[in-house]
C-alpha cells in the first residue's frame, strides 16, 4: 500500500487500473477533497457527476454507486463510505475565474491543483473538468443548496474507498476554499487541510 499526503489546498494525480482500490481521506474533518477521473486513453472523457446522479436520482455519493463519465460509461465504483454521507456531487470545482470575482485574484483553486497534477504526469487539463466533491456538506431544500452551523460535517478520519472501473488518469484537490460567504462553508472555519491518498 502506497501513502501519499496531499498537502493543504494542493492537488496530487496518479494512474488507476481497472480494479485498483484506492481510499481518500480527511484526516482533521471537514476537508473538501474535489475527486477528477478520467479515462486512460482518451482524457476528453472525464467523470460527470450530472451524468451520474441520474440514474440513482441520488444528489450525494453513496456506496454501491456507479460513478459515469459524460458517454455514461462506469468509471469508479464507490465502495466504502467512512464519512457518514457527507459528499456533494452538484458544486462545481472552484477555479481562478471564480475567485478573481471575489477579489482574490492570486487564490490556489481545485482546477488549478487539476493542472498543476497532471502536467506531473504529461497530461493537458480537458476542457470543463467536473469533481465529486467527498467530504463536502451541502443540504438541497425546496430547489435551494446551501449549507449552516447545523449542516452535517465529516468526522476526523472520515474516509471513503473507490475502485476503478477502467484504466483512469485520476487526481485529487484539497480544495484551497477559505473565503467567507453568507450561509456558506465549504471546509473547515481554521482553512483548509491535508487529504491522504492511499493506494490499496
Amino acid at each position: 500500500m502506497t501513502t501519499i499526503e496531499i498537502p493543504a489546498g494542493h492537488g496530487h494525480s496518479f494512474h488507476a487500473e481497472k480494479g485498483q482500490r484506492f481510499r481518500l481521506t480527511t484526516p482533521k474533518g471537514q476537508q473538501s477533497a474535489d475527486f477528477f477521473a478520467f479515462c486512460a486513453d482518451d482524457l476528453s472523457e472525464g467523470l460527470s457527476p450530472h451524468h451520474t446522479w441520474m440514474p440513482t436520482r441520488s444528489l450525494h455519493p453513496r456506496p454501491g454507486d456507479t460513478f459515469l463519465s459524460r458517454l455514461r460509461r462506469p468509471m469508479v465504483d464507490f465502495i466504502e463510505d467512512g464519512a457518514d454521507g457527507v459528499h456533494d456531487f452538484l458544486i462545481a470545482p472552484c477555479d481562478p475565474i471564480r475567485y478573481r470575482e471575489f477579489g482574490a485574484p492570486d487564490h490556489r483553486s481545485c482546477i488549478g491543483n487539476l493542472t498543476e497534477a497532471l502536467t506531473t504526469l504529461g497530461h493537458d487539463v480537458p476542457t470543463c473538468p467536473l469533481a465529486i466533491n467527498f467530504f463536502t456538506a451541502t443540504t438541497v431544500e425546496e430547489g435551494y443548496m446551501f449549507n449552516t452551523p447545523q449542516t452535517p460535517v465529516a468526522p476526523p478520519g472520515g474516509y471513503v474507498v473507490l475502485e476503478a472501473c477502467t484504466d483512469l488518469v485520476c487526481a485529487v484537490s484539497s480544495c484551497p476554499y477559505d473565503l467567507v460567504g453568507p450561509g456558506w462553508a465549504i471546509n473547515a472555519p481554521d482553512g483548509p487541510t491535508e487529504i491522504l491518498l492511499e493506494l490499496i
